[in-house]
């Protein structure tokens, strides 16, 4: 079962303050694609817009790895009223990834283990696991579809993975943008995110 929040579970993070009107859930164990596990882990996110009553309007944008849960930050000529991204007919979903220090769990995040912040320690995480995660999320806002997943960059690779992480026909349709079926980036931290 996910947990609900509208304060950061770990408000001692400096990064997930950044981001204003964040939400975030809870897994309480959360088994990693390395076969490791997270527990109680956290995942931030911002949601715009409400679910129709059919819970099929989704839109999940998936940002890039520098990126945050705020779209309005990083694509507000897409996002709002009359935009691509419109509140008005979507319900729009961005998660924060794992290990990224806007809230979601990452090397910043307290381990429940210790008591102290995971560091170094903090386990390899892929883009299959935010997508796992992030739906699960979905699945506890109520969501029973979505009809777009939309990304660049390293946020494209992960919308290449949507409909192959989830039940056949959750996801309609994916526009992924600027991005590549197989890891072509030299950036160390893609190559350890991206496992094609």
């Amino acid at each position: 079962m996910v947990l609900l929040f509208d304060s950061d579970p770990n408000p001692d993070n400096f990064y997930s303050r950044l981001i204003r009107g964040q939400r975030f859930a809870v897994i309480p164990t959360f088994p990693l694609e390395s076969g490791e596990e997270l527990f109680d882990c956290p995942i931030a996110y911002k949601t715009w817009g409400k679910l129709n009553e059919q819970s099929d309007n989704a839109l999940v944008i998936c940002h890039a790895l520098t990126g945050s849960s705020d779209v309005s930050d990083w694509w507000s000529p897409l996002i709002g009223p009359g935009k691509a991204f419109d509140p008005r007919h979507f319900f729009i979903f961005c998660g924060n990834v794992l290990g990224s220090p806007y809230g979601s769990a990452s090397p910043l995040t307290i381990n429940p283990g210790t008591g102290q912040r995971y560091a170094s320690e903090f386990p390899q995480t892929t883009v299959r696991d935010d997508v796992r995660a992030h739906k699960m999320v979905l699945d506890a806002l109520g969501v029973k579809s979505v009809a777009a997943v939309i990304g660049g960059s390293m946020g494209g690779m992960t919308t290449l993975e949507w409909p192959l992480c989830t039940p056949s026909g959750f996801v309609q349709n994916i526009v992924p943008i600027a991005t590549a079926a197989q890891r072509l980036y030299p950036n160390k931290q893609i190559k350890y995110k991206v496992h094609i």
